[in-house]
């Protein structure tokens, strides 16, 4: 992955006749993104399809550009996809987490493009969170001089891209605008309670810090008060340094780290050859670019909800 972390500006929310949503059923990419009886929208990954589905219910047909299982950060679109994406009437994506994607967005005609980086606010987190220094791969100055793209991880920031999402599908279908906006206050209260219970849960730990292969959970690290040390950068296939190993190994001696996180998209290998030298367990903390077999449930919010469970097992509770 190439992450271009740089200051990512709004995409205008571009009002267009006959907004809607469907199905997730849609998402794994094999219906056509166009030409269907409802309106056709085509979704970056994983993350953006959930939103289509849960604020446009029936209106809609969606279909993903990334499919189950596929590693979103190496997407490459495909001709048949370009194709798609032009028959489509609106797309909904995150800029600057897929390079491909932002270029086909860019040169397409689509009538509706909406950005969900511009709405909410984003922020830099590099491997070191905390302070700690380290060495990183080749990739370090680009990845650190921009912006983190991983804002589905909280729930608030999520909510947040949940209702400029309805707002845009308000506008540019106003005959189901009402089911929109009743679909996208359903959607925005269930995030609400999933950001209590993260609250709730990781109020009163033993540490409050976790390591993690891949630098994507900053966002929700700093939203309830934790640490996320990362093995890698924002590229989760990136190999770390010898020297950000040995920091990580010592880093989880002195602050009680008991477990290694790893991904369900990308290999364990380095997350278990770091557990087994500092004499620490591994387990799962998925960042949910996409919904396979191997996840810990079948959707963004058990996925969650493992995720904490996770975490309150790895941080202890006093």
């Amino acid at each position: 992955m190439n992450v271009r972390r740089q200051h990512i500006s709004g995409v205008a929310l571009v009002a267009a006749a006959g907004l809607g949503l469907g199905t997730l059923t849609a998402c794994s990419g094999a219906n056509a993104a166009g030409n269907t009886d409802k309106f056709d929208v085509v979704a970056s990954f994983y993350p953006m399809a959930f939103l289509a589905e849960q604020i446009g219910g029936d209106h809609v047909n969606v279909t993903s550009l990334t499919e189950p299982g596929q590693e979103p950060h190496d997407l490459e679109i495909s001709a048949k996809q370009t194709a798609q994406l032009q028959e489509s009437d609106a797309v909904l994506y995150l800029k600057n987490l897929q390079p491909s994607v932002d270029d086909a967005v860019a040169q397409s005609e689509v009538k509706t493009k909406i950005d969900a980086a511009s709405l909410t606010t984003l922020e830099k987190h590099g491997n070191e969170v905390g302070g700690h220094a380290a060495e990183h791969d080749d990739h370090e100055d680009e990845e650190l001089s921009g912006l983190d793209p991983h804002i589905w991880l909280d729930p608030v920031r999520y909510a947040q891209v949940a209702e400029g999402v309805g707002k845009a599908f308000e506008k540019a279908d106003p005959d189901h605008a009402a089911d929109y906006e009743k679909n996208t206050a359903t959607l925005v209260k269930k995030l609400d309670a999933l950001h209590t219970e993260f609250e709730d849960g990781l109020a009163d730990t033993k540490t409050k810090v976790f390591v993690t292969t891949h630098a994507a959970f900053g966002y929700l690290a700093e939203r309830y008060g934790l640490t996320e040390e990362a093995i890698n950068g924002l590229d989760p296939e990136s190999e770390p340094s010898a020297a950000r190993v040995k920091e990580l190994e010592k880093m989880a001696k002195a602050d009680g780290v008991t477990t290694v996180f790893y991904e369900t998209l990308v290999s364990d290998k380095t997350a278990k050859t770091i557990a087994t030298d500092s004499g620490l367990r591994t387990d799962v903390l998925d960042p949910i670019e996409g919904i396979t077999d191997k996840s810990r449930g079948d959707d963004y919010f058990s996925v969650q909800r493992a995720n904490l469970k996770a975490l309150e097992t790895a941080l202890g509770t006093k």
